[in-house]
């Protein structure tokens, strides 16, 4: 899908201030630099683009997706001179000398940055983020449209239809962690659509930490990988195929049986030990109206901490990724709409600034819910997206505390120099997305598959 440059009214200016204000909230300018350090980027020498402000730039193009890249900088410039006390007098570069900034930040920072602030961020107050003592995630795969030059199409590849033909796109593949209570992706992976969905689950399941329980489906099931996320002390709930003979050792009495997971067998050399597992099945009812086994093994072994028709009903919430896959890929990044980037390692920059708006936007919609005493998942992502952009007039309250000194000096944030209301604008904000609601069950034996509670005797 074409992209066609736009300029925003000067009218809407002022609202893209509240936007800034979440990024620099979630994604701290201290944190920024730090970054910045650790991997050699930071700006030795005064540029028209410093490296601070291109990390910013990056993740602003999530929010500003139909924007023109010289529009989404002067949008940038502004916000960052006001919210966070900058002094920044820099006019917009042109489309190559963006590219060029882009180019020397390179694509390690916004990595690093990335690993450092995303991750899970439910409390024991989040509404559906636990399943009782345990932390839910859950673990899939994405891939991504990027632009169709040659080396984005040496680096990433493209699928090949059924028909012999080719896709119209490269594609970039990704696996991700997505906490299933607020919807937040940490610890992604990204690779060529070559690389396999479990080669990069190797580098996602070092960031299982205990106390987690993590769904996955049977695409990622095996001796080797599930070994490795046993090691980061988490629990799992995993879906395998049928064709994967489980013996039964112990039978218990909710259903389930004991078995064992056994390594892949080796000629020659010693062979690895077999690791325990509880095996549960039951039935669903397709659309066709045909009776489908699924089949699920677990680390948790002891049926009376974890029953089977819990776990059943449990891993169903495994969707709740798919949820925030249509969140990532079609309201921030557009639907139908491939990435901006021409090159392989700008192409993976701009994921990474499109995790990480997505992460700040879900931080912004868990501080709604907490307020609101609801579940994340009655909030709607579009809606918040709207009340940001609606409510960026009154960006006072977003800047992070350090900045709240600079802004009482001066009042930078009105150029007239009035005081600002002593209401919040952030707790507006939050009063609003609460308002609009998702659709969907209101209770949990809604949003269970029905035959996983009509069917229990086939547990």
């Amino acid at each position: 899908m074409a992209r066609v440059s736009k300029v925003r009214l000067e009218g809407d200016r002022l609202t893209d201030l509240i936007n800034i204000g979440v990024l620099t909230t979630r994604v701290p300018l201290e944190k920024v630099r730090q970054v910045l350090e650790e991997t050699g980027r930071a700006s030795r020498r005064v540029r028209d683009l410093p490296a601070h402000v291109m990390v910013y730039y990056i993740i602003a193009m999530a929010l500003y997706r139909p924007e023109g890249m010289r529009e989404v900088l002067r949008v940038l410039l502004e916000g960052l001179q006001t919210v966070l006390g900058l002094g920044l007098r820099l006019k917009p570069a042109g489309k190559s000398g963006i590219s060029q900034a882009r180019s020397r930040l390179g694509v390690e920072p916004l990595k690093r940055l990335y690993e450092t602030v995303a991750g899970p961020i439910a409390t024991p107050e989040t509404r559906g983020a636990f399943y009782h003592r345990w932390q839910v995630v859950a673990m899939d795969g994405f891939t991504l449209e990027v632009p169709d030059t040659d080396a984005n199409l040496q680096a990433f590849g493209r699928p090949v239809s059924p028909s012999g033909g080719e896709s119209a796109y490269p594609l970039i593949r990704g696996v991700a962690l997505g906490e299933v209570g607020t919807h937040v992706l940490f610890g992604a992976a990204l690779g060529s659509y070559a690389t396999g969905e479990i080669t990069l689950a190797r580098e996602v399941v070092r960031h299982l930490r205990a106390g987690m329980l993590c769904l996955a489906d049977r695409c990622f099931p095996g001796y080797p990988l599930w070994k490795q996320a046993l090691e980061s002390g988490a629990d799992l709930v995993w879906r395998v195929r049928g064709r994967i003979h489980f013996p039964v050792e112990q039978s218990l009495p909710d259903g389930s049986y004991l078995s064992q997971l056994r390594p892949p067998r080796q000629k020659g050399g010693s062979q690895e030990e077999p690791i325990p597992v509880r095996v549960i099945e039951y039935r669903v009812r397709g659309r066709d109206g045909k009776d489908e086994v699924v089949r699920l093994i677990t680390s948790i072994l002891g049926w009376e901490a974890a029953p089977a028709v819990e776990l059943a009903q449990l891993y169903h919430e495994r969707w709740e990724f798919e949820t925030t896959l249509d969140e990532f890929k079609t309201h921030l990044r557009g639907a139908r709409t491939v990435l901006r980037s021409q090159t392989p390692e700008l192409v993976k920059q701009e994921v990474y600034g499109l995790l990480l708006a997505h992460f700040a936007l879900r931080g912004l919609m868990h501080e709604a819910a907490l307020c609101a005493g609801r579940d994340p998942d009655r909030i709607s992502f579009v809606h918040t997206v709207r009340v940001v952009r609606r409510t960026l007039p009154r960006f006072a309250a977003s800047p992070p505390l350090p900045v709240e000194a600079a802004t009482r000096r001066g009042h930078r944030g009105d150029p007239r120099g009035r005081r600002r209301s002593s209401a919040t604008p952030r707790s507006r904000a939050r009063s609003e997305a609460k308002t609009e609601q998702l659709s969907g069950p209101t209770s949990e034996s809604e949003i269970q598959e029905s035959s996983a509670s009509h069917r229990a005797g086939d547990i």
